[in-house]
């Protein structure tokens, strides 16, 4: 059994490559995917401390959170398809007079 700091350090690390990806992107597709990278993370550390701990619990958060994702992703994906067809590009920063 590996020790739950590999896991924690795979776990940051693939967190601060999502957030750098949310921060530094502007398509909405790489924003969904960083998305996604961010939820990875924190299933990592669910999974590592319901094995660390010998509980089932953090196992049972973990397919709560692909659940999520995956509705995520669903409305995600349709909101993506609308800023393209009225906009013709999936950059977020094009649709500023949909603001208030």
């Amino acid at each position: 059994m590996l020790p739950p700091e590999y896991y924690l350090v795979l776990a940051a690390a693939v967190f601060c490559i999502g957030l750098f990806g949310v921060l530094t992107r502007r398509n909405a597709l790489f924003f969904l995917m960083s998305v996604e990278l961010m939820l990875n993370a924190a299933n990592i550390n669910f999974v590592a401390f319901s094995e660390f701990y010998g509980d089932l619990t953090g196992q049972v958060f973990a397919l709560f959170v692909i659940a999520l994702a995956a509705a995520e992703v669903a409305i995600g994906i349709g909101i993506i398809l609308v800023l393209y067809r009225n906009f013709g590009d999936t950059d977020v920063t094009v649709p500023t007079e949909m603001r208030w």
